[in-house]
């Protein structure tokens, strides 16, 4: 699946219309994407996200949750204190 719209560094809409928000810590593996760039979507079993895009180009992953999610405070503070 390619790429609809990226223009915001923390967010992506993909063609099929799904939108995703991207963990910030996986942001600089999203700078790169181009409109053609093709990408997967993956189930992961994580405590925040619920979902993987994955680059079909390179294997990279980005950790998400839909758009119209939010991160939960705690949980994000805790991560990034723990690394």
């Amino acid at each position: 699946m390619q790429i609809k719209q990226h223009d915001r560094s923390h967010m992506v809409e993909l063609k099929d219309g799904s939108a995703w928000r991207i963990w910030p810590g996986d942001i600089p593996k999203t700078l790169q994407w181009l409109p053609t760039t093709e990408i997967d979507v993956a189930d992961i079993e994580d405590e925040i996200c619920s979902h993987a895009l994955v680059d079909r180009s390179n294997g990279s992953r980005v950790r998400v949750i839909s758009a119209s999610a939010h991160w939960p405070a705690a949980a994000v503070r805790r991560s990034l204190r723990e690394g």
